[in-house]
């Protein structure tokens, strides 16, 4: 499964490396590329205006289709908003929430992932 994702301080890149799968970090510069495969997103918690280059990518020509769940990093000082990105994306594109971790995650939190992803089918 290609894991797509954004990282401004490093923690959701720390995270994603865990696994050892394909990639594909989206920055402006690559937010509106086209894939033709299974992916799911790992995204930071930030302000919409922050995290649009998720929304470019999903939102480029049939990437949503491929769309197939999303996972959120944070922190849970934010309380409520703690991994709203992740939820806000998933509600969006009516896709399942298919985890939440904190800060770089856990190797628990990789497992649990990828059992997650693994239940996909």
């Amino acid at each position: 499964m290609l894991l797509v994702y954004m990282s401004l301080t490093g923690q959701t890149r720390k995270f994603v490396k865990k696994f050892e799968w394909e990639t594909l970090e989206l920055t402006p510069d690559n937010a509106f590329t086209e894939i033709h495969e299974p992916y799911i997103v790992i995204a930071p918690t930030y302000e919409r205006e922050v995290t649009d280059v998720l929304f470019d990518f999903i939102e480029t020509a049939n990437n949503a289709t491929y769309l197939k769940g999303v996972a959120g990093g944070g922190n849970r000082n934010f309380n409520t908003l703690f991994c709203f990105t992740a939820r806000d994306i998933a509600k969006a594109f009516d896709v399942p929430l298919l985890h939440e971790f904190e800060f770089q995650g856990t190797i628990n939190d990789v497992n649990k992932l990828k059992e997650q992803v693994a239940n996909l089918g």
